[in-house]
């Protein structure tokens, strides 16, 4: 079975981004805090809770073998799917040959094997 998954690059630059995003809520929740204002600091605080929380999603997509992804299509014997395992889903591969389609290697979208072009982004298939 084909599935799409992020890129390590990708993943990597979103745990850069959100480290990024942490150290602005902590300057926004000191800010907040000594001018007075309460409810805002709260949100600082929310605010850094949340890009914690994504920091180690996207470090752990960019080093892990199974990564969760959106750019690289793997095969299901290459990389399987961890929200497959995690949740009792499909975990045996599937022949692409069997069903007669083949997938893009742009998108990911399942295409018959006579297809010059993908019909879900257009572009010309190897």
């Amino acid at each position: 079975m084909k599935s799409v998954k992020p890129g390590r690059g990708p993943s990597f630059m979103g745990g850069v981004m959100s480290i990024a995003v942490a150290i602005f809520g902590i300057f926004w929740t000191i800010t907040a805090a000594g001018i007075g204002a309460g409810p805002f600091a709260l949100f600082g605080l929310v605010f850094i809770a949340i890009a914690v929380i994504q920091a180690v999603y996207h470090f752990k997509n960019a080093t892990g073998k199974n990564r969760y992804s959106a750019f690289d299509i793997t095969d299901g014997n290459e990389e399987p799917d961890p929200l497959n395992v995690r949740f009792g889903g499909q975990t045996e591969s599937t022949d692409s040959a069997d069903s007669g389609h083949r997938f893009c290697p742009y998108c990911g979208t399942a295409v018959a094997s006579d297809f010059e072009f993908c019909s879900h982004c257009g572009k010309k298939l190897p």
